[in-house]
């Protein structure tokens, strides 16, 4: 397969900063509305309020977060960044499944349970443990997941790790 050329790397590479940036600034949205979600006054105000972060998830987070990945994988397959040549790109990659995996496995379904129990008990969510963990949850998942995105886009900025050695590489070293 032919590699990019300059043009058509800058391009796929703004996109996938575009994409980072939009998964980056939406985590933090998500975390505001959260925070800013524990002292509602109405019942409706409350369901409305889980039904923007569900929506934010559902509409911005996973297409953000599935196109940042596919985006990077273009980036490591079709440039000589390759997928295990550099430890940045490595580290890069299991970060981003692992914050997307959280999100499908926790994040998400602890989103969706939020806005169904807000949605049946209204103002009475807020008395109820499971509503009140996975609001918990939520706030500090988004957080740990903001945390990570930064670390990721720093890493990507830096690249600190450098070139992995190759084994032709290894063996001439030990001659």
């Amino acid at each position: 397969m032919n590699k990019l050329n300059i043009k058509q790397k800058n391009w796929l590479l703004s996109s996938h900063v575009a994409f980072g940036g939009i998964w980056l600034g939406t985590a933090l949205c998500m975390i505001i509305i959260t925070l800013n979600n524990r002292n509602t006054p109405n019942g409706d105000q409350l369901y409305a309020i889980n039904s923007i972060l569900k929506l934010l998830d559902d509409l911005v987070i996973i297409p953000a977060a599935t196109l940042s990945l596919l985006t990077g994988g273009l980036l490591s397959w079709l440039t000589i960044w390759g997928f295990v040549k550099h430890y940045w790109v490595i580290v890069k990659w299991v970060a981003t499944v692992t914050l997307i995996i959280f999100g499908t496995f926790w994040l998400g379904p602890w989103t969706n349970a939020m806005t169904g129990i807000s949605e049946a008990e209204r103002l009475q969510a807020l008395q109820n443990p499971l509503y009140i963990f996975d609001q918990k949850a939520v706030l500090v998942g988004a957080m740990i997941q903001t945390f990570c995105l930064l670390a990721i886009i720093s890493i990507s900025v830096l690249k600190p790790w450098g070139r992995r050695k190759s084994k032709a590489q290894g063996q001439e070293a030990v001659s």
